[in-house]
C-alpha cells in the first residue's frame, strides 16, 4: 500500500507557517518559535508580507512565493484571509495544512459557510485540512510542534487526539511535569475535514503508538469515525473521554465545536461496538493507557480481592459492586487450601481477608493459590502498613507468587513512607500499583471493559438473521403508502403488519370507525377484547383515556367506543382521531412486559433499545441501547445490560421465560432497523414474553423519507457483513468454491494460508519471505470494515480436511472514496486454475457497484503471472518511474 496520506502532516520534510510573528505572545511567534526549538530537521518557511525577517528567517510575502516544494502549511492568520491561501496552498501540491484560527462554524452561518469554503479548497486540491480553531500537531519523534502550546511534548507511545486545544495544553503541561511522553499529539478543533476518524486510521498502523487517548465532544461523521477507530481498536487500546455527558455540557459541546454531540448512552453504545474503553476523568485516562498499553488482559471479569485489612477490602468490594465487576465465587477446593495456610477466622470468602498480622510468607502462599483458582480472572493485593508488617518483604512474596500465573496482578500498598519501597518493587516488576483500593478496582475494571467490548468488536452479523426471510417489499409497500398519504405514524394495524412482514408474532388487530363497527370486529376476534385510539397524535394512549381493557359483554363494547371518543376528544381536541383498533385479550398469566424499540439517534442513526415494557417505562428507567446489526451474542449482551434480565429468570411462581424466543425478536428488530431505513422510530411496547414464547400486543411505528444516504446501509454506523456478496463457484477441477467477504473468524484459516504459500508467492504479495503473520497483520487482514475496504476469500470445503482458504482477493477506498488499491494472493497449487479471475472480477464489480471508479495496485516486475492476468482484466500496465522493480496496474472500473 502506498504511504498514508496523513503523512505529510504528522512527519513533513518541510513546513511553511503563515502568519509567522517576532512578537512573543502572539500564536504565530509561539508557533514558529515551537517549530524552531523542537528540534524540527527540514525546511521551514516564514509567511509574514509586512516583515523581510522573521526570528532570524526570511520572510516570504506569501505561500506562493516559497519556490521550493512545502508538505505542510501551518496558518494562523484572520479567518477571512484563509480561502485565499488554501488556494495557493492548492496551487503548489501542498500535501496538508493544519488551520489554528478561529471565527468558524463556531460563530454562526456566516464561519460555517467560510469553513465549507476552505474544505471544498481543500478536498479539490487533495489538501489533508487539519482544524480549523484547533491547536495544532506534534510528532515528537520528528521534532515536530506545529502548535502554540507553551509546554514541550516528550517522546513515548502514547497518542493524544482531542477536540479541545485547551485540553490539549493542560494534559501536555501535566505530561511534561510527570516526564510522559507522546508518540503524536493532534488537536482536531472543529473536525471540518480530517477527523476522528482519518487520525486514529493513521495511527492505528504508526509503530511509534501503543496506545491511543481521544478526548470527544462531538462526531460529524458517524461512518467515519466508527471505520477509523474500529481499526485502531482493532490493533492497539484506544481510550475515550466524552464530555457533554449532561445536557448543559451538550450544549458546551456543540457551541464550542459545532459538532451534534449525540446521546451520551448512544456514543457508550458505539464505544462498545468499537472496541474501546471509555473513562470519566483525565486521570482515569492516564491510568487506563498505562495499564492497557503494559499488555495485562483478562479472561474473563470475575476479580478476586486478597488484604490485611477488612475496611479496605470492602472499600474495594462496593467500589466493584458501583462498577459492575463480580467478585469472584472461590471455589471448594481454593477455600480448603486458604485454610490450610490461614488463620482460622481468616474471612473464608473474597474479598479474602489474611488478617492484620500477615507476613510474607502469608501473602505467597494466599497469592498463589489464589491465582490458581479457574473462577478467578484477575487478582487485586491489598496492604495496610500495620504494626507487624513487612510491606517490602510483602510486596516480595506477591510478585514471586504472580510469575507463576498469566493473570493480571494489581498492587495496592495503601499509606506513604512506610510502603515506598514496596510501590516501587511492584514498578520494577511491571505489575499494576495504585494508592487507593477503588483506583485499583478501576483499574481491573478497564481490562474487564475492554476484554468485553473487544469481543463485541470481533462480531460481524449480517442485516439478516438465519430464520426465514422477511417479507422487506411488503414491509416498504406499507411505509411507503403511509407516506403517500402524508402520514408518519403508521396505524396500530399497519405497525403490526409491519411487525408481521418481519416474522414477529402479533396479536391481530382491527381498525373501526363506528360503534357498530366495533361490535362486528368484537365478535371476530372473540371476546373478550382490548380497545385503543386509533390516532396518529396521540403516542401515550392510556394518558387520555384511549385504553379500555377485557371487554367482556357485546353491550359494552358499543358502549366504551362512545365514551373513549368522548373522553379522547375532550382532553386531545386537536388530535386526528380515525376511531378505535380492536384486538383479542392475550392471557398470558406468566408473562413479563418488555419493550423494544428503535430510535434515531442524528449522529449514529438507528439504535435499537431493549428494556421493561408496560405504562410505567419512563418511571423504572431500566433499558439499554446497541448499534445494529445484531447477532446472538449482541443481543444476548444488550438484555444483560438491564435489570429486566433477572426478571426473565425463573422467580418465585414465575417460570423461566423464553429467551431464545426474545433473542429472536431481537434480531428481526434488528432487520427492520438495517433494512427500512426509512423507520425513525419503533415501539414494542409490551412484548409479552413467557413460557410458551413471545407476542406483540402493541406496536408504534414513526416513518419519514429517507434522505440521509442513497447507498444501501449508508444510513447506518456499522456497514453489516454483506451476506449478499456469498455465492458458489467451481474450479476447473471440478471442486466447488465458496467465495465471500472474509469474517474476523477467518483467522486462523488466513494464517494458515499465508504460512502454505512458497517462498516466491509470500515475496510477491508482501515483498518480504513471512513465516506467518503477526497478530497486527492478521487483525488487519480480518476484522475489516465492509464500508471502506473488501476482501473477498475463496474457500475449498472439503468434508475430509474441513475449510481452506485457497485465494484472497482485496482492495481499500483511498481518501477521496472513488479511488482504491487492490492486492491478490492464490495459493499455489490453485494458480491458473482460473480462482484469481474471478476472485477479480467480482472484487471489481463490487468496487463498482459501491462507487469506486479506479482501481489501483503496485506489482513487482518479476511477478509475471500477476501482470499477465491484470492485463487481461483490462489493467493499464506501465513501470514505475521512481523504482524500476515495481510495475503501475490501473483500471477504471
Amino acid at each position: 500500500m502506498k504511504k498514508h496520506y496523513l503523512l505529510k502532516v504528522f512527519e513533513p520534510t518541510s513546513v511553511a507557517v503563515i502568519g509567522a510573528s517576532d512578537r512573543e505572545s502572539s500564536v504565530g511567534g509561539q508557533l514558529l518559535r515551537n517549530i524552531r526549538e523542537g528540534g524540527f530537521a527540514g525546511d521551514i518557511y516564514a509567511v509574514n508580507p509586512k516583515r523581510t525577517t522573521v526570528q532570524g528567517l526570511k520572510s516570504h510575502a506569501s505561500l506562493s512565493a516559497i519556490d521550493r516544494p512545502v508538505d505542510l502549511a501551518v496558518i494562523a492568520i484572520p479567518a477571512k484571509n484563509i480561502p485565499e491561501v488554501m488556494r495557493q496552498c492548492g496551487n503548489l501540491g501542498v500535501g496538508g495544512a493544519i488551520v489554528l484560527s478561529a471565527g468558524f462554524a463556531e460563530v454562526g452561518k456566516a464561519g460555517t459557510d467560510l469553513q465549507s469554503e476552505i474544505v471544498d479548497i481543500a478536498r479539490t486540491h487533495n489538501i489533508a485540512l487539519v482544524g480549523p480553531n484547533c491547536l495544532g500537531i506534534v510528532r515528537p519523534r520528528v521534532g515536530l510542534n506545529a502548535t502554540f502550546a507553551k509546554s514541550p511534548a516528550r517522546p513515548g507511545h502514547v497518542a493524544l487526539v482531542a477536540q479541545s486545544g485547551a485540553f490539549c495544553t493542560a494534559l501536555l503541561d501535566w505530561a511534561d511535569t510527570k516526564g510522559f511522553g507522546f508518540s503524536a499529539v493532534a488537536s482536531l478543533g472543529a473536525t471540518a475535514d480530517v477527523g476522528f476518524g482519518e487520525v486514529l486510521d493513521y495511527l492505528a498502523v504508526d509503530p511509534e503508538t501503543r496506545s491511543i487517548l481521544l478526548y470527544v465532544e462531538g462526531v460529524t461523521n458517524a461512518r467515519s469515525f466508527m471505520s477509523g477507530l474500529r481499526a485502531a481498536a482493532r490493533l492497539k487500546p484506544v481510550i475515550v473521554v466524552k464530555s457533554g455527558r449532561s445536557d448543559s455540557g451538550t450544549r458546551a459541546a456543540v457551541s464550542h465545536t459545532g459538532a451534534l454531540a449525540g446521546a451520551d448512552r448512544v456514543f457508550d453504545a458505539a464505544l462498545r461496538r468499537a472496541g474501546a474503553v471509555r473513562v470519566i476523568s483525565v486521570s482515569e485516562l492516564f491510568a487506563a493507557a498505562q495499564l492497557l498499553a503494559s499488555g495485562a488482559r483478562v479472561a474473563g471479569p470475575r476479580l478476586a480481592i486478597l488484604t490485611n485489612g477488612g475496611g479496605p477490602g470492602v472499600m474495594a468490594a462496593d467500589r466493584a459492586a458501583d462498577l459492575d465487576v463480580p467478585l469472584a465465587e472461590l471455589s471448594v477446593a481454593t477455600v480448603e487450601q486458604l485454610g490450610k495456610v490461614l488463620p482460622a477466622h481468616w474471612s473464608h470468602s473474597d474479598p479474602v481477608d489474611i488478617l492484620g498480622d500477615a507476613d510474607p510468607e502469608r501473602y505467597r502462599a494466599a497469592t498463589k493459590i489464589v491465582l490458581a483458582d479457574s473462577s478467578v480472572d484477575g487478582l487485586l493485593v491489598l496492604l495496610t502498613p500495620q504494626g507487624m508488617t513487612d510491606p517490602t518483604g510483602c510486596a516480595d512474596a506477591v510478585i514471586d507468587a504472580s510469575r507463576e500465573s498469566t493473570k493480571p496482578v494489581l498492587a495496592c500498598w495503601m499509606g506513604a513512607g512506610l510502603v515506598n519501597e514496596g510501590r516501587q518493587k511492584f514498578s520494577e516488576a511491571d505489575i499494576p500499583q495504585f494508592r487507593a483500593p477503588e483506583a485499583g478496582v478501576e483499574a481491573f475494571g478497564y481490562l474487564a471493559c475492554y476484554r468485553r467490548n473487544q469481543t463485541a468488536l470481533l462480531q460481524a452479523p449480517g442485516p439478516m438473521s438465519r430464520h426465514k426471510a422477511p417479507d422487506v417489499e411488503g414491509a416498504r409497500l406499507i411505509i411507503e403508502h403511509a407516506l403517500g398519504e402524508r402520514r408518519q405514524t403508521l396505524s396500530s394495524a399497519e405497525a403490526k403488519a409491519v411487525l408481521h412482514a418481519f416474522q414477529i408474532p402479533t396479536s391481530p388487530s382491527i381498525n373501526v370507525a363506528s360503534a357498530a363497527e366495533a361490535l362486528v370486529a368484537a365478535e371476530g376476534v372473540g371476546l373478550p377484547i382490548a380497545m385503543k385510539i386509533n390516532s396518529p397524535d396521540i403516542t401515550h394512549k392510556s394518558d387520555v383515556g384511549g385504553v379500555r381493557l377485557n371487554i367482556r359483554e357485546p353491550r359494552s363494547v358499543r358502549t366504551a367506543f362512545r365514551e373513549m371518543m368522548d373522553s379522547v376528544r375532550a382532553q386531545r381536541p386537536d388530535a386526528r382521531i380515525d376511531g378505535v383498533t380492536i384486538e383479542p385479550m392475550v392471557d398470558r398469566p406468566n408473562a413479563r412486559e418488555i419493550m423494544i424499540g428503535i430510535a434515531t439517534d442524528p449522529i449514529f442513526g438507528p439504535v435499537i433499545s431493549f428494556g421493561a415494557g408496560g405504562t410505567a417505562v419512563e418511571i423504572f428507567a431500566d433499558s439499554n441501547v446497541a448499534l445494529p446489526p445484531l447477532n446472538e451474542y449482541l443481543s444476548r449482551e444488550l438484555i444483560k445490560g438491564t435489570r429486566t434480565a433477572r426478571f426473565l429468570k425463573h422467580f418465585r411462581n414465575l417460570p423461566e421465560a423464553d429467551e431464545e424466543k426474545l433473542i429472536d425478536v431481537m434480531q428481526r428488530v434488528s432487520e427492520i432497523a438495517c433494512e427500512l431505513r426509512e423507520v425513525q422510530e419503533l415501539d414494542i411496547n409490551p412484548l409479552l414474553v413467557d413460557e410458551d414464547g413471545v407476542i406483540a400486543v402493541d406496536a408504534r411505528i414513526v416513518v419519514a423519507a429517507s434522505v440521509a444516504s442513497t447507498a444501501h446501509y449508508g444510513h447506518m454506523a456499522i456497514h453489516p457483513y454483506p451476506a449478499e456478496l456469498v455465492t458458489r463457484w467451481q474450479l476447473s477441477d471440478g471442486n466447488d468454491v465458496v467465495i465471500r467477504p472474509i469474517r474476523p473468524e477467518d483467522a486462523t484459516m488466513e494464517q494458515a494460508f499465508v504460512q502454505s504459500l512458497s517462498a516466491e508467492s509470500k515475496y510477491f504479495r508482501f515483498m518480504q519471505n513471512l513465516d506467518k503473520l503477526t497478530p497486527e497483520m492478521l487483525a488487519r487482514f480480518t476484522q475489516i470494515d465492509y464500508d471502506r475496504e473488501m476482501a473477498l476469500v475463496g474457500v475449498l470445503e472439503d468434508g475430509s480436511s474441513g475449510a481452506q482458504m485457497i485465494g484472497v482477493a482485496r482492495y481499500v477506498s483511498n481518501p477521496d472514496r472513488h479511488s482504491c488499491e487492490f492486492g491478490l494472493t492464490v495459493g499455489d497449487e490453485y494458480q491458473r486454475q482460473g480462482i484469481g479471475r474471478e476472485l477479480m472480477r467480482r472484487l471489481m464489480a463490487v468496487g463498482r457497484d459501491r462507487g469506486i471508479d479506479v482501481m489501483e495496485g503496485e506489482v513487482l516486475a518479476k511477478n509475471g503471472k500477476m501482470l499477465t492476468l491484470c492485463e487481461r482484466l483490462g489493467f493499464r500496465v506501465a513501470r514505475d518511474p521512481d523504482d524500476p522493480d515495481l510495475v503501475q496496474v490501473r483500471r477504471h472500473l
